[in-house]
């Protein structure tokens, strides 16, 4: 049952709701010791019911906890309160970025700065050894200055249901059959070897990071499907539009770079996400230096 306004949990008391989702409710609450509002997620009951799973996320949001970065959401605390798991988090104001798509298609140069920013996170997650899994739009929040949070580290990998191999069984991908809507939008930006039910590494976060890229330029989705199945084969088979046909003022370096980020085979991928950041900084500059020119152009005339 969702929380209601004045529930608490441990220092903390729910405020009103935020969101929700596949993984878990999201509400506003006050930190009754520091006297501050943050955000609480409460994790599916579903997802916690098992010890060992707990465990590696525990773990995992630990790792996340610790790394330090800007662009990622500050997580202050990892707690349970009687039979509910939930983490406590910085309030970020904001919209997030599917929002701050559909709000108004944004340029080349808007689109490169947020995934500047995402690319930053990344890197800094990756350097600590830790792999998103779950790089979506919903996962990424703008603030009203123009500043990206990258939000739930950690949380994908519990929800992962990839059996251990010694018992044989074949991997799976969650939840295909239920909860439609939750996991197409998840699932369209699973690289092939998610898709797949391979193990993954920071090159998958790559591929998910090039769809939502796509997205931000082409603003439709890099791949689709009438069902799950349907999207998992486009996934596996199929080649995007091409950005340029999408949107003919595609500059043709960063269609490259997008191209690049997309192979199916992460062998041909980026193989760090730094080396894509420096490609799209170095195409920012690029751009800045045209737009200099242009106006310097325009004002002798």
């Amino acid at each position: 049952m969702p929380l209601l306004p004045g529930t608490r949990l441990g220092r903390y008391e729910i405020l009103s709701a935020l969101g929700a989702g596949g993984m878990g409710e999201v509400y506003v609450a006050r930190d009754t010791e520091l006297d501050r509002n943050i955000a609480i997620k409460i994790l599916p009951g579903a997802y916690t019911q098992h010890a060992d799973r707990v465990h590696r996320f525990v773990k995992e949001a630990k790792a996340a906890s610790a790394l330090n970065h800007p662009n990622i959401l500050t997580v202050y605390e990892i707690g349970r309160a009687g039979d509910q798991y939930f983490i406590a988090a910085e309030l970020v104001e904001g919209q997030t970025l599917r929002q701050w798509m559909s709000n108004r298609p944004p340029s080349t140069i808007a689109a490169l700065d947020v995934a500047i920013q995402v690319t930053g996170a990344l890197a800094a997650a990756h350097a600590g050894g830790v792999v998103h899994r779950d790089i979506k739009p919903e996962n990424v929040m703008v603030r009203p200055d123009g500043y990206v949070k990258l939000l739930d580290f950690g949380l994908a990998k519990l929800i992962d249901q990839r059996p251990d191999t010694r018992d044989g069984s074949m991997p799976t991908v969650e939840d295909m059959r239920t909860r439609a809507g939750v996991v197409m939008g998840t699932a369209r930006y699973m690289s092939p070897e998610q898709a797949r039910g391979l193990e993954v590494d920071a090159r998958t976060d790559i591929f998910s990071f090039g769809v939502v890229l796509y997205e931000m330029i082409a603003g439709r989705a890099a791949f689709d499907g009438v069902t799950p199945s349907d999207l998992l084969v486009a996934i596996l088979q199929s080649e995007p539009p091409p950005l340029g046909k999408v949107q003919p003022e595609t500059p043709p370096d960063l269609e490259r770079i997008v191209t690049k980020a997309l192979r199916k085979d992460r062998e041909e991928r980026y193989q760090s996400i730094r080396d894509l950041q420096v490609d799209l900084r170095s195409l920012r500059q690029e751009l800045d230096r045209a737009t200099q020119v242009r106006r310097s152009q325009a004002s002798s005339r």
